[in-house]
């Protein structure tokens, strides 16, 4: 198994497996209605999450996704310091990205999978 193929992502609201690897909460803001000592996580790199005004302007929109998918690629591009945070996690061994959109096929947690995984398959760690 790559170290690219040991990103998963899960909702901080689904149950920990003791078996996923280090957690890292990827939300710019605290999950609504999760108190912090409730939930299992290992860091939170709110850096690496969508800008503030990028995140407002998507509004979960399935419509809005591709052009969300491009403009958060910039924007984790031009955020190495965040991004670089999250490969040495995956140096250390299997990663799960935490994020509490609803929709689990439009949100953050996917684009940022895909981009640590392409790095890391590229060697960029």
């Amino acid at each position: 198994m790559t170290r690219a193929s040991q990103v998963s992502i899960a909702r901080v609201y689904d149950a920990p497996s003791e078996a996923n690897g280090a957690r890292l909460l990827i939300d710019r803001l605290w999950p609504r209605g999760v108190r912090k000592a409730d939930l299992v996580f290992d860091d939170w790199i709110g850096e690496a999450a969508p800008s503030s005004a990028l995140r407002k302007w998507f509004d979960h929109d399935p419509e809005k996704w591709g052009v969300f998918n491009t403009r958060y690629r910039a924007e984790l591009n031009e955020n190495e310091a965040a991004v670089a945070r999250c490969l040495a996690w995956c140096q250390k061994g299997p990663v799960v990205l935490l994020y509490a959109a609803r929709d689990p096929k439009h949100n953050h947690a996917l684009v940022l999978q895909d981009h640590l995984r392409e790095r890391l398959a590229r060697g960029d760690d």
